[in-house]
């Protein structure tokens, strides 16, 4: 095992990356629960908008959480809980890829959002300096 990955095994052991571990972990539950109301909601209501806002919106960082997650215990040798974060991590990553005919917030004002901070992000022409 490298330096680093031994670190971050002995992060994870320790209290605040037990918390830090814990807090993904449920970042990663509501993610679910909210899909799970998604997927139970009417099509079109407010509450299925809702639930896919909150679901998209919490995906990317359930599935970075779920890999740190895996590959903690795959350094530290725990293959029970490297099987069940891959499952966890496939079926999040899955969901987010799929499904995603729904309105949501990132839809609309979010898609807005996105253009006018890629277009603020640009950088400017350079010019060349003029010739002498």
């Amino acid at each position: 095992m490298s330096s680093g990955l031994a670190s971050a095994v002995q992060f994870a052991a320790s209290l605040p990356g037990t918390v830090l571990l814990t807090l993904g972990q449920v970042l990663v539950v509501v993610c679910a629960c909210f899909d799970m109301v998604r997927v139970l909601s009417v099509p079109r209501s407010h509450r299925r908008y809702v639930a896919n806002t909150v679901f998209r919106t919490m995906a990317p960082p359930a599935i970075l959480v779920t890999a740190i997650k895996v590959l903690i215990a795959a350094a530290s040798g725990v293959w029970p809980d490297v099987t069940a974060g891959m499952f966890v991590l496939v079926v999040v990553t899955y969901r987010w890829y799929t499904d995603n005919d729904e309105d949501s917030w990132w839809k609309g004002k979010g898609k807005a959002l996105g253009r006018r901070l890629m277009k603020l992000a640009a950088l400017p022409p350079r010019t060349a300096p003029a010739a002498a």
